[in-house]
């Protein structure tokens, strides 16, 4: 596959995208062309059809993958693709991974990691609840594998949820050593619980836009609920150890100004939102930093997150 990083001016392109956007437009000379933004997983290119009804140019939508074949050109400074035939592809034709940001770390190692966390959990009640989701349900594990953490700020991208959910379990384990009054069991149940109602907030790739269950409830509440409807399904579940849980979810993000309906009242729901906002706010630096050069140590600018304008450390 030819990717768009690599692209340069005078190339003919016959290749695979994902149309991320397209939008009917005018010429200056009131004749109709679309505009189209062709992107994979090394980034966006602008895209013109300039005669949309001409023969080789098939039907397609925005978030369609499309076959492409055209020549790159310049324009005020950016490459830009003038497309002569377009068709829709189906599915099997290419790989969702070549066009959407995935994680850079191995998504199979990482949830065999996480689900060793519940293996190894001693609470019947807790092991059996997670096991239901994690283990036992393929769908599941395929969804979870594949959702993003955000539609921005942080993990989003192809396994951030996952990513971002082992990063916060591991911070809790890391937790549960060192602060002995912390409930073990109970905490990286929470940590590998937290953001499960991102599956319903956001929708899959290459949307990944909020649903409107997200929009009215958020994956706070969501997941309260999902966690909520599958306790019910086990017998004896204890129900104080379940409103623990579900306090942990619901208080994750530690303060109400930040979303979370209830403000920490155990020890592990405060360690929780600790390891929440510490993976969270690393990710967005990494992100940050990500498009700085090695050894680069110049400002890059106010960021809203931090409240501060942030810079690489020297060697």
């Amino acid at each position: 596959m030819k990717y768009i990083e690599t692209l340069r001016e005078g190339e003919r392109v016959g290749e695979i995208y994902l149309c991320k956007a397209k939008q009917t437009a005018l010429t200056k000379a009131g004749k109709a062309y679309e505009s189209l933004i062709l992107q994979d997983k090394t980034g966006t290119l602008d895209a013109k059809i300039w005669d949309p009804n001409s023969q080789g140019i098939d039907e397609f939508e925005a978030l369609d993958y499309i076959d492409v074949v055209g020549d790159v050109t310049s324009f005020q400074g950016a490459l830009q693709l003038n497309v002569k035939r377009v068709r829709k592809v189906q599915e099997g034709e290419y790989e969702p991974k070549d066009y959407l940001p995935v994680s850079d770390k191995n998504i199979d190692e990482m949830y065999t990691e996480l689900v060793g966390f519940i293996q190894g959990m001693k609470n019947p009640y807790l092991k059996q609840l997670l096991s239901s989701f994690f283990i036992e349900d393929k769908d599941f594990e395929k969804r979870f594998k594949f959702h993003s953490a955000a539609k921005s700020v942080h993990h989003g991208f192809v396994g951030g949820l996952l990513e971002h959910t082992l990063g916060v379990t591991k911070l809790c384990n890391y937790y549960t050593q060192n602060y002995p009054i912390l409930n073990k069991d109970l905490l990286l149940a929470a940590a590998i619980f937290h953001d499960i109602g991102k599956l319903e907030e956001l929708s899959v790739f290459p949307a990944n836009d909020y649903t409107d269950e997200g929009q009215l409830l958020g994956h706070i509440m969501i997941g309260a609920e999902m966690v909520g409807e599958r306790i019910r399904t086990i017998p004896g579940f204890p129900p104080r150890l379940a409103n623990e849980l579900k306090h942990c979810i619901l208080a994750h993000h530690g303060e109400l100004e930040y979303g979370s309906p209830k403000k920490p009242a155990l020890a592990e729901a405060v360690a929780l939102s600790f390891a929440d906002n510490t993976d969270a706010k690393m990710e967005t630096i990494k992100e940050i930093f990500a498009a700085v050069p090695e050894g680069n140590t110049d400002w890059v600018g106010y960021n809203r997150m931090f409240e501060s304008n942030l810079r690489r450390t020297s060697d």
